[in-house]
């Protein structure tokens, strides 16, 4: 049985930013805490935890006075660097670039169709942080569409600006477009801007690539990632043999056989330590 694990899987660059940041800051004081996951994986944020890192609600903010609080790579909404402030916090901003520039690009949305009495509408996961930070740009006026169809709350009468959740289908988005566009006018007044990370969109054909080269794929991402699980589909439409996993207890060796090539990826959330770490346990069970 031959074993590869996938060159091109692991963290994105604006999760990297974020870990190397808390790490910096555990080495400098072996405290921090950080508001929500600092990404969608147990097994990495419990490496972090070991290192003193304490993983904190928003409600569990407001009861916090001074400190150091760590903003993760999803961003967070106005209202979290308000209450910093107010309680003496010190934040480490870790936001994405990418995500930075979208929720700037949001909040000037949100300005000019307040001007003319216009909708901004995410196409995102409600409840997502992501989302969460991006709906704070609109003072939490945004619509949240979740699926192409999606267009009940909409007011296609209006003018309308559209924006996606960096992290979503851009087959899904370009559908959402077009169905919006049905509705509409011909001189309605609608943008829809391309904010899908291009790590995300160049990733689909990569993974694909990589998931027709082996026998069997072993997708490795935690249970909660909307970009793990939104990979995965891809991989599986080419790849029948594909398994979705986020530790080594649930590999079965019913999957495997010992001619075939077992390939190992994951999602941008996915560490490449875990990674390595179902290769070696691929390695002890001698099929």
């Amino acid at each position: 049985m031959q074993v590869i694990i996938d060159d091109n899987a692991g963290f994105c660059f604006g999760v990297v930013k974020a870990i190397d940041a808390a790490e910096q800051e555990l080495e400098r004081t072996g405290q921090l805490h950080c508001l929500g996951n600092i990404v969608h994986n147990n097994a990495e944020v419990d490496r972090l935890r070991s290192k003193g890192l304490a993983v904190i609600s928003h409600e569990e903010l407001l009861g916090l006075r001074e400190g150091r609080v760590l903003i993760r790579a999803h961003g967070e909404p106005p209202s979290t660097y308000r209450i910093a402030e107010q309680q003496g916090i010190t934040l480490i901003d870790a936001t994405c670039p990418i995500v930075l520039a979208l929720q700037q690009r949001i909040r000037r949305g949100y300005l000019e169709m307040q001007q003319v009495g216009g909708q901004v509408v995410i196409f995102g996961k409600p409840g997502h942080a992501e989302v969460i930070g991006l709906t704070g740009q609109t003072d939490n006026s945004a619509i949240v569409v979740s699926d192409p169809d999606d267009l009940e709350a909409i007011d296609f009468q209006l003018p309308i600006r559209l924006y996606s959740q960096t992290t979503k289908s851009k087959e899904l988005y370009r559908q959402l477009i077009d169905n919006i566009q049905s509705h509409l006018a011909p001189d309605a007044d609608f943008k829809a801007f391309d904010t899908i990370c291009s790590r995300v969109t160049n990733r689909v054909e990569q993974l694909q690539q990589f998931a027709r080269s082996v026998d069997v794929l072993l997708f490795v991402s935690g249970e909660e990632s909307s970009n793990g699980r939104y990979l995965f589909q891809y991989c599986l439409n080419v790849q029948p043999c594909t398994h979705f996993l986020s530790d080594t207890a649930q590999i079965d060796a019913t999957w495997f056989r010992p001619d075939q090539t077992i390939g190992i990826t994951g999602a941008t959330s996915t560490p490449r330590w875990l990674m390595d770490q179902v290769a070696q346990h691929l390695k002890q069970l001698c099929i």
